[in-house]
Formats: structure tokens, sequence, C-alpha cells
């Protein structure tokens, strides 16, 4: 079994760190560079920015908050928001970022996703789905972009292996059905990925106790734990989660005891 990571995740809007609830009543949760800072502390092996309006608002991913969140961090932090060139991309890259998440933009143009790991290799792309439940699809989960307001009438398990195939490195699935509810990972969505897919996923939306995060590995297939608000909020620490999931014999990355 690979070892697992621990990723909190910053959802960003007018500079400040919010969370909600299937992705709707923003509340703030604090200043990134303040939470940046103190997860890298309590032992997170990577980080998420996510400039959850940037797409909705037709603008590209603020690169102050890159710059300001990555000067103080050593851990990878993955930038998503507004991504839909090659050249947002290298732009984020220099501004401190280690790898980016597309969503929208590979849905609409899936080359990006095979030019961008070409360009910078695939280890550096990370591809989002955002999906909701549909039983019309296939895998019963339909692909949603543009923030989760607009529904594409395409299988997202699908779309999940087109990506791999076109090159993407992690792919990081939510389930707007869980996102925020912190009453578990949609584990069925999770484990449809992880099943038809080889790269890491990430178990993400959700997450609000412990034995969530242990599920999203031994029933979800996840490698990456991501979460928002059980940290922002400070419900849980990441050492906690970190100790629970060796309690379940599951491996963590750069695990120093």
């Amino acid at each position: 079994m690979t070892a697992v990571k621990i990723m909190p995740c910053l959802d960003m809007k007018n500079g400040r760190v919010v969370k909600g609830i299937h992705f709707t009543e923003l509340k703030d949760a604090g200043d990134p560079v303040e939470n940046a800072s103190f997860y890298q502390q309590e032992g997170a092996d990577e980080l998420a920015m996510l400039d959850i309006a940037a797409t909705v608002e037709n603008r590209k991913t603020r690169l102050e908050w890159v710059k300001n969140v990555s000067s103080v961090i050593e851990i990878p932090l993955t930038v998503g928001g507004g991504i839909s060139a090659l050249e947002d991309i290298d732009l984020l890259m220099r501004a401190g970022a280690d790898k980016v998440s597309m969503n929208s933009a590979a849905v609409k143009r899936p080359e990006l996703v095979r030019e961008a790991a070409r360009q910078f290799g695939s280890g550096h792309i990370t591809v989002a789905i955002d999906a909701r439940r549909n039983h019309a699809m296939p895998s019963g989960f339909e692909l949603v972009v543009s923030g989760g307001t607009k529904p594409v009438g395409k299988d997202a398990v699908e779309w999940a292996k087109q990506c791999e195939s076109l090159g993407a490195g992690v792919i990081l699935p939510t389930s707007m059905d869980g996102d925020g509810t912190q009453a578990g990972y949609d584990l069925a969505f999770t484990k449809a990925i992880a099943d038809v897919v080889t790269v890491p996923v990430v178990a993400s939306g959700g997450a609000g106790e412990l034995q969530h995060f242990a599920d999203a590995v031994l029933q979800g297939g996840a490698s990456i734990l991501l979460a928002a608000s059980v940290f922002h909020y400070r419900l849980l620490s990441i050492h906690q989660v970190k100790e629970h999931l060796r309690s379940q014999g599951i491996a963590v990355f750069s695990d120093e005891g």
C-alpha cells in the first residue's frame, strides 16, 4: 500500500480562506498565510489552495496569494482555479506552486491536460473532478464544472480514465453531495475512480471524524486525504489523523514516528 499523505485545503475568496457546504454558504475560515504556516508545523505532507471563484468570475488565480502562501511553507503546494492555458501554469509555478489543479478548462479542452503534462511533467498536473449523483450516467456520477454550477452530461468516472490517458499525474475527485458536510467522504465515488486509474487519487469533500480518513484509504482506495473544515475549525489535528491511520495499519507518508 502506498504511504498516505494528508493535504489540508485552503479554499480562497477575496484573499481569505473560506469554507461552505455543497460549494455554497461560505464562511470565513482565516488568513491563508497563517493557516499554511500552521499546517506545515502540524505535519501536513502537502497543501492545496483553490481559488474557488476564479472560473465563475472569469479571471485567473491571484498570483499574489500563491506567492504569499508559498513563501512560508516548504511542503508541495497545489494551486487551482481559473487555469485555462499553459501560460497560466507557468505563472503559477513561477509564483511558487509545485503543482496545478485544473478542472473546467480541462473539460472544455482535454488537450490542455496533454500539453501541460508534456511541458511541465505529469507529476505537476492534477485534474480536479467535481461530480454529483445522476443515475442516468453509467457510473452513477455526472461531471459538473464552474465551481459545481454546471452539469455537463458526461460520466465523471469515464472522464477520470481519459484524464489519466492524457497525462494527468493526480486525480482529485470531489462529490458535491458530500462537500463540507463532515458526514464522510463519498467512498463510492472515490473508489469508482481509484478502481479505473493507476495514478494517486485524492479523497476530497466531507471529512468530519477520524474514521472517515481511514475509510477513504481502506474502502475508497485514496492515497492523498484532503480536508478543510475539520482542520480550519480545529476540530481535528493532522497529528490525530496520522495517529489514527497508523492504528488502522495504514502507512503514513514522511512518518517520523
